[in-house]
């Protein structure tokens, strides 16, 4: 019967303590930190709708970074993306705070350091020779100099953040072949800056796999939605200037925020 008893003591022990732990694993199952570092692509410039506590970082609620983190909640949210930052940006001002408990990066850049913004400037103002001879240049610059610019912020972000998974997002092409813009551009000038953003996303995505990070390509998500389409998620030539040929928040919505949460 003291057996009987025991036995029938010992097992609804068991199996409180055991709902027990099955009830607590929910609480501390928490998204770990999360650090948004990189360029304008990933500050949102262009999606509106920004943080006045950002300045000329023009950090936007739209922009995928934050879309993200609301969604995800993580334990902590760090967004450092700014407007016109280059790989040498973000090795001095971007990385305070990544630390050993950051668990999630998310970083676009070399944009910037390839001279896009240049390139489009030269090519909406030039020749179409002027235009392609400058992508040319672009194109260079991502083959030869960009390479070592990335490894060396990927070792910086491995080497602050050791346990982060880190997911680098490349750039969409900016056009639609034989779309529906009438004058502007020739197409051979929109096929070229298109080919120059596959020579960086392909330069980025290389550095990438050698550094074991996750590489987010973009430009399946954007199609259908670039310029000259019928539903761009581009911002064309634009005032204020600088949110030209950026994504507008339904790039960020529908073109960013799905690579990166495939890849997060």
């Amino acid at each position: 019967m003291r057996l009987s008893r025991f036995a029938s003591a010992a097992s609804a022990l068991i199996l409180t303590t055991g709902l027990a732990l099955i009830g607590a694993v929910p609480a501390h199952a928490t998204t770990p930190a999360y650090a948004a570092l990189g360029d304008s692509y990933s500050a949102g410039v262009g999606a509106g709708s920004y943080d006045s506590a950002s300045g000329s970082c023009k950090r936007s609620t739209k922009a995928y970074p934050a879309l993200w983190a609301a969604a995800h909640a993580p334990s902590g949210f760090s967004f450092i993306a700014c407007s016109g930052a280059r790989t040498g940006d973000v090795v001095n001002n971007q990385l305070g705070a990544l630390n050993s408990s950051t668990g999630l990066v998310s970083i676009s850049i070399g944009g910037n350091d390839a001279g896009f913004s240049d390139v489009m400037t030269t090519c909406v103002l030039n020749s179409e020779s002027t235009c392609l001879a400058r992508i040319a240049q672009a194109r260079a610059y991502a083959d030869n100099t960009l390479p070592g610019l990335l490894d060396g912020v990927y070792n910086a972000i491995g080497s602050k953040a050791p346990n982060a998974h880190v997911v680098v997002l490349g750039y969409p092409h900016f056009y639609k072949i034989g779309g529906s813009c009438w004058g502007g551009l020739s197409d051979t000038s929109r096929a070229a800056i298109n080919g120059a953003a596959d020579e960086l996303d392909t330069v980025i995505s290389k550095r990438v796999a050698d550094h074991g990070f996750t590489f987010a390509d973009v430009r399946g998500t954007f199609t259908g939605h670039e310029l000259c389409s019928g539903s761009p998620w581009l911002n064309s030539l634009t005032w204020p200037i600088d949110e030209s040929y950026h994504p507008k928040a339904a790039g960020q919505s529908g073109g960013y925020l799905p690579a990166f949460s495939g890849a997060a």
